[in-house]
């Protein structure tokens, strides 16, 4: 595994899964647990995180750190959606960016302060953007489900 090979064998597979189980595990309990030795382990993590592979982040509940507004803003454009996506990317309140097929080309999660903001970043931000043909949006409601432990394949 190198970085210019992003493959993972099954040892990284079970890093990966131990790490989506407990982001703070520490080196010592991954290396007993897959049998390399501290160090092996610290490398692979380095080695996963730098190809980007994974990352290891404090997942918050936006509503508790001030947030109270989300939701899923799906546009339409005209021509290569490519160079509207990378914008979106921008726009910091903007945590998720998606090239879709179907109804829209686009699919956007923002996470803001308040319905301020989110019209904000819709009128000024996502529709001002050359390319943007149409927008819809579904303000979320309630969050039923939110995970990260899907495993590996």
């Amino acid at each position: 595994m190198s970085p210019l090979d992003p493959s993972i064998d099954d040892v990284g597979k079970r890093i990966i899964e131990l790490l989506q189980a407990d982001g703070r595990m520490s080196y010592v309990n991954i290396a007993t647990e897959v049998g390399l030795s501290e160090g092996a382990v610290r490398q692979r993590v380095q080695r996963m995180i730098d190809t980007g592979t994974m990352q290891i982040v404090a997942v918050t509940d936006p509503l508790r750190v001030g947030f109270h507004r989300q939701a899923m803003i799906g546009v339409k454009t005209s021509g290569d959606a490519s160079p509207i996506a990378e914008a979106l990317c921008d726009i910091p309140q903007i945590d998720y960016v998606v090239t879709t097929a179907g109804a829209h080309d686009i699919l956007v999660e923002v996470v803001c302060e308040n319905d301020d903001e989110l019209l904000e970043v819709l009128m000024q931000k996502i529709r001002a953007l050359p390319g943007v043909t149409n927008t819809e949006t579904y303000v979320y409601l309630k969050l039923n489900k939110q995970h990260y432990n899907w495993g590996t394949r």
